[in-house]
């Protein structure tokens, strides 16, 4: 069964959280009890396949499906469509450090992991349900969701799916991804605004009686494909399991011995899958909470006051580009032993006030199992050049705030344990920011990484106008293949031109369903 974080909705079985994917009053579904794995559960999962262990996890968490109908999603979801067959292959860069490489699926996005599952899982959720409406699925991104929601859910029979993205906010490729995406029941939406723009407008609909009622009336219901809904953070808890696990088998840590896990994030989904599997019996040291300049996160960990009254900027890690971590939200609910009056209070002020405060325990609490850090956009630069410089292994800009934040918590604590850093995107998804990090070393003489300063160095910025003609002189110049899904992008058509002020965004909903 499945509760609210802020206590206000009685328990609901798995299929009816997935299907109505946050507390209609407000709120997050989280599990009411949390499943334990043994050692030997770990050491047996490090014998079998990624989708084995996939099915056990997923069989812990949704007990009103059947074996049969989770395996089916599962074997479905993970298969030819990845180029790994691993699914999420570890590369070894140093003795004690680990990437952990999520980016291998049809959108060359972590957010495959999950969205490849998640419309299945949604689908059959439906089923045991005996649901007759027609389900609408509405998605903010800040970048790789989008297109990884969109291609899961194209063509699936009862569901339409609405996207919306911040206009301008996104990387070219980002969004060329998004507007070329086929199928009867794909919408893409521009936004003339930010990240948090589009979540906010998406929540507050979900939180509108009036609308969900006059779409009732009309044989439709709203749902989300965002990490709000716990059918898209499920699977991703399945990595981190599935990752211990490897490192068992392979005899790269002994039985018991803890690890960290690196995760730059924005909306903390990924963070907090991974705070989930230690939950469950994961031996986890440290969680490593990485940032960008949009470094809200970051500085709630170290001071306990979340502020969202603050300058939005976008940076070159643009998926992380948010100052409103929906996620948040369920950590705290598991962190304060299932306060939901606490969790109703503080969010409460957050969207009165912008900002709250936890109180002392807390801090002191998510500090056992949290670090936090952040870095800018000329560190980011800087850390794809040095790692493709030593180490020849090319980073993208998200995993390279990352793989800055872990140097900087290792100067800090001198830190030993043996760390894995979350790869989140193909560095060809970033193909302009990557290449201006590593072109000095292809190119004698040009700037320092970061170097330049806003509107300065006309000559690069024209040269380097169309991202798509950078993908093969990326791969070129470093001898990295082109992630498949990426190859051919230039050449498919746009299909969506929908663009719209934040405040026409229920206009545009409604436009699109025809009421």
């Amino acid at each position: 069964m499945y509760i609210s974080t802020r206590d206000n909705y009685s328990a609901v079985v798995a299929s009816e959280a997935i299907k109505l994917g946050m507390v209609p009053a407000g709120g997050l579904f989280v599990p009411q009890r949390l499943p334990r794995l043994s050692l030997k559960d770990l050491q047996a999962m490090g014998e079998g396949t990624y989708q084995e262990t996939a099915r056990k996890i997923l069989g812990l968490y949704l007990e009103d499906f059947s074996a049969e109908a989770i395996a089916a999603c599962v074997n479905q979801a993970y298969g030819p469509n990845f180029d790994k067959q691993e699914i999420t292959p570890l590369h070894q860069l140093t003795d004690r450090l680990y990437v952990l490489e999520l980016w291998h699926g049809p959108t060359a996005a972590f957010k495959d992991l999950a969205l490849q599952l998640m419309p299945l899982l949604f689908a059959q959720a439906l089923k045991n349900l005996k649901v007759q409406q027609e389900i609408v699925i509405l998605v903010a991104t800040s970048g790789d969701t989008g297109k990884a929601a969109l291609e899961g859910f194209k063509d699936v029979p009862g569901l339409k799916i609405i996207c919306f993205y911040p206009y301008g906010g996104v990387s070219k490729v980002q969004e060329r991804q998004m507007l070329t995406t086929g199928g009867n029941n794909t919408y893409v939406v521009g936004v003339k605004g930010n990240f948090d723009d589009c979540q906010n407008a998406v929540k507050a609909i979900f939180g509108d009686e009036a609308f969900r009622r006059v779409l009732a009336e009309k044989g439709m219901a709203l749902s989300s494909a965002n990490s709000i809904n716990w059918g898209r953070l499920l699977p991703q808890i399945v990595y981190y399991v599935y990752t211990y696990a490897k490192l068992l088998a392979k005899g790269r840590i002994q039985p018991g011995e803890q690890v960290n896990f690196v995760v730059p994030t924005g909306n903390f989904g990924n963070i907090l899958a991974a705070w989930y599997a230690g939950r469950m019996g994961v031996p986890v040291h440290k969680l490593i909470c990485a940032s960008n300049e949009n470094k809200v996160l970051t500085d709630f960990f170290r001071t306990g006051r979340y502020e969202k009254n603050r300058p939005f900027k976008r940076t070159n890690s643009p998926s992380m580009d948010i100052l409103i971590s929906s996620n948040l939200e369920r950590f705290l609910f598991e962190i304060t032993g299932r306060r939901g009056d606490l969790i109703a209070q503080w969010m409460k002020e957050l969207q009165e006030k912008g900002t709250f405060t936890v109180n002392v325990k807390v801090q002191e609490e998510m500090r056992q199992v949290l670090w936090a850090g952040w870095a800018d956009e000329q560190e980011t630069l800087a850390t794809i050049k040095e790692t493709f410089a030593e180490k020849g292994y090319l980073l993208d800009t998200h995993t390279a705030v990352g793989m800055k934040v872990y140097r900087q918590y290792q100067a800090e604590t001198a830190d030993q344990t043996v760390t894995v850093l979350d790869a989140t995107a193909s560095p060809f998804k970033f193909a302009s920011s990557v290449w201006e990090a590593i072109r000095e070393l292809k190119d004698a003489g040009k700037k320092e990484p970061g170097a330049r300063a806003s509107g300065e160095n006309k000559e690069f910025e024209q040269e380097f106008d169309n991202e798509f003609d950078l993908l093969r002189k990326l791969s070129v110049s470093t001898g990295i293949p082109v992630h498949p899904a990426l190859s051919e992008l230039k050449r498919q058509p746009v299909r969506h031109k929908r663009v719209c002020a934040t405040g026409e965004i229920k206009q545009e909903i409604e436009d699109i369903l025809g009421i």
